[in-house]
């Protein structure tokens, strides 16, 4: 094995725009890096199957040291995903970099990671790293099947989880950026959306039944391109911060969408919070209630979230 820079990249992430500009983003990548192995995502993922996160094996097995995800938050988040195996991370040592070239670019804003690509890999090639902590979920997939996944930003459920599924089909949306693309999907989701009992147990004695609008399991504090969801969470304390906004209505988010982006709805009446290391969620009704994990909709509940500390080296 050499060790080796490898960058996974979707070229249709951001509407394609990252396929469309990768030739620039390689050339600045090798004159900061020097060679950097590139490996290009060929399929959309499924619950069961992540193309970012099987070519991230990949390289880690050919003796990648540092992985840099080329795409949006689900790119991150698969990229992530590849680290493990069976449970195990497979080279511990390994750095993990992000250069985010989607819709939303949420991640990244915990850190104040610059937008543009070219600043963003200065701050790779810095060398300037941070053990940040990993999520861990069970859930039931689309086709009914138990299964797991890692997180490295926010797991969420309730409306978050109608939205993203509309924020993965639009197409024209997407030209317009990131913004209106999710204030696009929300208004349309939020039209048909209904809260839904659910029941939320974590192991620091919250243990409640809520008519659910919106619940976030929060390692780092955006959704939503750029919404504040939890704007106390720290992706390296070995917590999660638990937000969850019971009994929302259309109007709570017309009125509260503002707040929501400062992070100051967590003060609010119908908002509950909480922090942990491990968060389960059971719906109580028959409709589903659908995740949104990292800004993709792999399916529903019943889940449970898991806090790994440490379990990463972010370059950033």
């Amino acid at each position: 094995m050499t060790p080796h820079v490898a960058a996974i990249v979707n070229p249709r992430s951001g509407g394609g725009r990252t396929g469309r500009a990768w030739r620039v983003i390689s050339e600045t990548l090798e004159k900061e890096l020097g060679p950097v192995r590139a490996h290009f995502t060929a399929s959309p993922s499924t619950p069961h199957f992540l193309p970012a996160a099987e070519l991230t094996r990949k390289a880690l097995k050919d003796g990648a040291q540092l992985v840099i995800a080329v795409g949006g938050d689900g790119t991150i988040s698969e990229v992530v995903n590849g680290f493990f195996e069976n449970g195990v991370q497979i080279n511990p040592d390994a750095h993990l970099a992000i250069l985010n070239a989607g819709t939303g670019g949420d991640f990244r804003r915990t850190f104040d990671l610059p937008e543009d690509a070219a600043d963003c890999v200065k701050h790779i090639a810095s060398g300037k790293t941070r053990r940040i902590d990993i999520g861990r979920l069970t859930f039931v997939a689309e086709d009914g099947q138990e299964t797991d996944r890692y997180f490295d930003n926010i797991a969420s459920f309730g409306l978050s989880g109608e939205t993203v599924r509309a924020v993965n089909s639009a197409t024209w949306q997407k030209s317009l950026g990131g913004n209106f693309t999710f204030f696009w999907a929300t208004l349309m989701t939020a039209f048909r959306h209904k809260t839904r009992p659910v029941r939320i147990v974590t192991d620091t004695g919250f243990d409640k039944t809520l008519n659910i609008g919106l619940a976030a399991v929060a390692n780092g504090r955006y959704f939503g391109s750029g919404i504040k969801m939890a704007p106390d969470a720290e992706p390296d304390d070995g917590l999660f911060d638990l937000v969850v906004m019971r009994d929302l209505t259309f109007m709570d988010l017309l009125t509260g969408t503002g707040s929501m982006k400062e992070g100051t709805h967590i003060a609010g009446e119908k908002v509950s919070t909480a922090r942990a290391t491990w968060v389960t969620a059971t719906p109580l009704g028959p409709d589903p209630v659908l995740l949104d994990v990292d800004g993709e909709g792999p399916g529903r509940l019943p889940a449970r979230f898991e806090i790994l500390p440490g379990a990463i080296t972010l370059r950033c």
